[in-house]
């Protein structure tokens, strides 16, 4: 399947990892889109260019579900978009370096929802751990490896 698209939900994805996917779009000729409800900062490229949605309760997950094509790439931490990527036959890839597929997805949301009914029974369950230079070098391997198995078109 071709890669015609990266997107990014960018409203909460580290810069570093923002600036791997600069450089990679720019060297595979492929469009990067930034989804996210608050204007950022984007490179000067034709390849490159950011979407501004309203704000609120999964806005940008939704602009992007809603235009992905299958065999699209998706960076995102957030699960159940990445579900919804993989069932529109897209690519998700968290930021920490994980590829969601079908083999794992299931996994990840029932473990989201644990999460977040433990959190709603008043549980602290703290926050994602930051985003360390072992996270940086997984997902710059990861997201190699998967551009280097698609055929690239523009």
């Amino acid at each position: 399947m071709k890669l015609t698209h990266i997107w990014i939900d960018a409203d909460a994805c580290p810069k570093t990892v923002k600036e791997m996917l600069y450089r990679a779009a720019e060297r595979i000729g492929v469009k990067l889109i930034l989804v996210a409800n608050q204007p950022l900062y984007t490179p000067p490229s034709p390849l490159i260019s950011s979407v501004i949605v309203p704000g609120g309760f999964d806005v940008a997950d939704d602009y992007i579900a809603d235009n992905l094509l299958p065999g699209d790439l998706v960076i995102t931490a957030d699960i159940p978009l990445a579900a919804a990527v993989i069932e529109k036959g897209g690519f998700a890839l968290n930021p920490r370096g994980e590829l969601y597929t079908t083999e794992n997805i299931s996994e990840r949301l029932s473990v989201r929802d644990f999460m977040a009914e433990l959190r709603s029974g008043g549980v602290e369950t703290g926050g994602p751990r930051p985003l360390g230079k072992g996270d940086r070098q997984a997902f710059a391997n990861q997201l190699d490896r998967f551009l280097s198995q698609r055929t690239i078109v523009s």
